[in-house]
């Protein structure tokens, strides 16, 4: 364990039991999270982000999902080795979770009251009328109009928006001291996704926290991230702090992500630059660079795996001859 750090993940192996046998879907993927930092994981789908997650909660699914290698450090403690007892101690009440999807993280049939009560009830050991009390108290913080007729509600009378807030609510109930954030603003509006980032924003600053956040869009990591962990195909490669990495991007899946977004010089109408292809599935993956693979490239590349090196201070790159300009 490195001091400053709330979580470590080293070389992290995270698989999968299917009909083909048992497949990767993180590869030895390694990064740190300082104390009342933003850790910001990109990459497109199927690139092993939520995976990733899942794994630091011992949430995938069970049988088929095994963690075969690698780990995961939290406050010094070594939650691969920690007991079902303890890791139900570990979720929701030191370390929340904001799933991607608010409708389906948010139980239909149960009231929205009940729902965050029950956090309290577990985790804090509250009483009924108390941990309502609390869940109420939660829903105010999380600026939600009327919490006390609110917490009456099903999830199906709030909109979107405000379940995300629900949903965000139960992360942070117990005030834990690590959030991870699977994609919090998916199938939002542009000005809700704004409110609901300052509000975590705000959040994090109050409570002290650190944050990992899961996304697809950079822009979001420019705004709110410390530092940015670059996902492709299972593996890490290339994480910086976001300056250094906005600045100096090395790797060239990077660079791909970076010329795809618009900025205020796009001309008005014209096609933005895409990525060719696609990410490999699971049984598809090459042992060698697997951006190299996408790109139809063949030979060394494609067998030998590029090693993970810092080549700068804080900036840790996967070195591919053809992907990377060093």
């Amino acid at each position: 364990m490195s001091e400053g750090y709330l979580l470590e993940v080293d070389r992290l192996i995270t698989s999968f039991e299917t009909e083909r046998g048992l497949l990767r879907a993180v590869d030895q993927v390694s990064f740190k999270v300082p104390y009342g930092k933003t850790v910001g994981i990109v990459g497109e789908s199927g690139c092993g982000k939520s995976v990733t997650a899942m794994s630091i909660m011992r949430l995938l699914p069970q049988p088929a999902g095994k963690i075969l290698g690698g780990e995961i450090h939290f406050k010094g403690e070594d939650l691969l080795h920690s007991s079902d007892k303890r890791m139900q101690q570990v979720r929701g009440g030191e370390i929340g979770v904001i799933f991607q999807e608010p409708m389906s993280a948010l139980n239909p049939v149960h009231r929205i009251g009940r729902q965050v009560a029950e956090v309290f009830r577990i985790h804090k050991k509250m009483g009924k009328k108390e941990a309502w009390d609390a869940a109420t108290e939660m829903l105010d913080m999380l600026r939600i109009p009327a919490p006390a007729k609110r917490m009456m509600d099903y999830p199906h009378h709030l909109s979107g928006g405000m379940r995300q807030r629900v949903v965000i609510a139960l992360a942070l109930a117990c005030r834990p001291d690590l959030i991870i954030a699977d994609e919090p603003t998916t199938a939002l509006d542009v000005t809700v996704q704004a409110q609901i980032l300052d509000l975590l924003g705000n959040l994090q600053s109050e409570m002290g926290m650190s944050l990992v956040l899961i996304t697809h869009d950079l822009g979001v990591i420019a705004e709110t991230c410390d530092e940015v962990v670059v996902m492709y195909a299972g593996r890490v490669v290339e994480s910086a702090p976001v300056d250094e990495l906005f600045e100096n991007p090395l790797h060239a899946y990077t660079k791909a992500l970076l010329r795809s977004i618009p900025t205020l010089d796009t001309v008005p109408k014209s096609v933005l630059p895409t990525i060719p292809g696609t990410v490999a599935g699971l049984g598809d993956h090459s042992h060698g660079c697997r951006f190299c693979q996408r790109m139809g490239r063949d030979g060394p590349v494609t067998r030998e795996r590029p090693k993970f090196k810092e080549v700068e201070p804080g900036h840790w790159l996967e070195i591919c001859k053809e992907c990377s300009n060093l």
